[in-house]
């Protein structure tokens, strides 16, 4: 059975928290979106930045 989403992010590649915690990372610390995604990837949580 599928999991209820927030409907914000229905359409998004992954889960919440994650998200949430690379914005946060990216706006409280001075870092670039490849560090956040580096961050990431050390923890276990595989992201690749996609500039549009």
């Amino acid at each position: 059975m599928p999991t209820v989403r927030d409907p914000l992010y229905r359409r998004h590649r992954f889960a919440p928290e994650v998200i949430s915690y690379a914005v946060w990372l990216h706006f409280r610390l001075p870092l670039s979106l490849r560090m956040v995604e580096e961050m990431l990837a050390a923890r276990g949580i595989g992201v690749t930045v996609a500039l549009a």
